[in-house]
């Protein structure tokens, strides 16, 4: 990543004073990814720290994670002028830094802020296109794609310009907290056992037990204690074949 530091394989470097980095543990299982820095980020060369930073701060704040507990970076690694959308050149030359942050920290969950982080990280993963229109319906969903867990979100900013959306924002970014540490009963769960012995596809074990393991219907019968059987899927469907 040296070379990040001296890149001018667009024009962005004419306007730049500095080319962030990503911040946070390099082990975490939560990469955030936003578009690019704002004019604060890239003056001080510190990610997050304007008037969206302070609302990232809050929303993380209220659902119990802290920044040394995540991974945030950006797609375009440079300020974009007068807050402009990026082009797409720009995200073509940029997008190998996020590509090699993503193998070094092997997060297992990619959190992509806003449409154009999350354009380019499903295009990334062979996922289906979308539109701007389109983009809401995609917030706040669980997907699993090529070995990763994925979990787009709307960006912080978008709170600065209608205040409307912080109760459902809130309540999506909630979900983070669940998505930092796999199930408590994992490790007892027969459903480790059919994986491991290969009767049971890996997206099961990706999207519940380590991802959204709240909204798994085996969680919720075991936590308030209702028989379920051992090849019930987290889905509530029972697979006769387990």
């Amino acid at each position: 990543m040296n070379k990040l530091s001296n890149c001018k394989k667009c024009g962005l470097w004419k306007t730049r004073k500095n080319v962030l980095l990503g911040e946070g543990d390099k082990n975490a299982n939560l990469m955030l990814i936003a578009q690019s820095p704002g004019e604060y980020e890239d003056r001080e060369n510190k990610m997050f720290i304007g008037p969206s930073g302070k609302i990232l701060d809050e929303l993380l704040a209220i659902v119990g994670i802290s920044r040394e507990e995540i991974y945030i970076t950006n797609l375009i690694k440079c300020m974009l002028p007068n807050c402009r959308n990026p082009k797409q050149e720009e995200i073509e030359n940029c997008s190998e830094y996020l590509d090699k942050e993503i193998e070094i920290i092997k997060a297992k969950t990619l959190v992509p802020l806003g449409f154009y982080a999350t354009k380019y990280i499903f295009s990334k993963y062979s996922l289906p296109e979308f539109s701007k229109k389109e983009f809401h319906t995609i917030v706040g969903k669980l997907i699993w794609a090529a070995g990763k867990n994925i979990y787009p979100l709307t960006h912080p900013a978008a709170l600065l310009y209608n205040i409307n959306y912080k109760n459902k924002t809130i309540d999506n970014y909630r979900k983070l907290k669940v998505l930092s540490k796999e199930c408590k009963w994992y490790q007892v769960c027969p459903l480790k056992w059919f994986y491991e012995n290969g009767k049971l596809e890996e997206k099961w074990i990706e999207l519940f037990c380590k991802g959204d393991w709240e909204s798994c219907i085996r969680f919720q019968m075991e936590e308030t204690g209702k028989y379920h059987p051992d090849n019930m899927l987290p889905d509530g469907s029972i697979n006769e074949k387990l």
